[in-house]
C-alpha cells in the first residue's frame, strides 16, 4: 500500500472514534449536539482528505503525463 493511501483510514477512525469516545449530547457543535456536530464536521473533513489522496495519487500523474 502507498503511503498516501494510508490518508484513507483518517476518515475512518475519525467518524467512529468520537461517537465511542464521548457518547453525550451535552455539549454543542455549530448548534446540533455533539455526535451529530462531529459526524458533520467528518463528512468535509473526508472530502477534504480524499482530495488532497487525489492530488498526489501517482497514477492520476502518470496519465496526465501519457496525454501529452
Amino acid at each position: 500500500m502507498k503511503p498516501t493511501s494510508w490518508l484513507a483510514i483518517i476518515p475512518f477512525i475519525g467518524m467512529f472514534a468520537g461517537p465511542i469516545l464521548h457518547n453525550s449530547v451535552t455539549p454543542f457543535i455549530l448548534g446540533m449536539p455533539f455526535i451529530l456536530g462531529w459526524i458533520t464536521i467528518w463528512v468535509f473533513l473526508t472530502s477534504a482528505i480524499m482530495a488532497v489522496l487525489y492530488w498526489f495519487d501517482p497514477v492520476r500523474l502518470t496519465d496526465k503525463e501519457d496525454a501529452r
